[in-house]
């Protein structure tokens, strides 16, 4: 038996609606799969030769990231997107790294929301779940930031 809509914020939340907002973080985590992957392999110069191999081990991380929330859209009673959010490309390295801060930013305050969202439909695994995810973004943004010689940037909306 679904559970009663629950208000958040100016949101209402069921079961149904949170399948719909995990998929849409699946398709987030898809798409930080293939940019770490393509970007650990095309960004050049010595100065990025780190950040290229982090990058590397971000790709791995986002891939058990998205294995947690297709068990998480299974477990709702979802079925899993197979459709990634689409990938920037570009020849210079540091449009590639703002690239992956940005889709970083946007994943946190997502991630945050849904977290709050989860708490309040009463999935508390759930919202725990994507806590520990949510601490490896941030220290993704905070990698990428510190590549590009920028502060990380506010997370505004969350």
């Amino acid at each position: 038996m679904e559970k009663s809509p629950t208000t958040q914020g100016d949101h209402q939340i069921n079961r149904k609606k949170m399948i719909e907002l995990l998929n849409e973080d699946l398709a987030r985590e898809y798409q930080a799969i293939i940019a770490y992957v393509v970007y650990s392999q095309v960004i050049t110069g010595a100065e990025y030769m780190t950040i290229a191999r982090e990058l590397e081990n971000h790709a791995k991380e986002e891939l058990q990231h998205a294995l947690r929330i297709s068990k998480q859209i299974d477990y709702l009673g979802g079925v899993p997107t197979v459709v990634p959010k689409p990938v920037k490309m570009s020849e210079n390295a540091k449009d590639l790294l703002k690239f992956d801060l940005d889709n970083e930013i946007e994943t946190i305050r997502n991630y945050r929301q849904r977290i709050r969202q989860c708490e309040a439909l009463g999935e508390f695994a759930l919202a725990e779940t994507l806590r520990e995810i949510l601490v490896q973004e941030q220290d993704h943004a905070i990698e990428l930031a510190t590549a590009l010689g920028v502060p990380v940037p506010p997370i505004d909306g969350a």
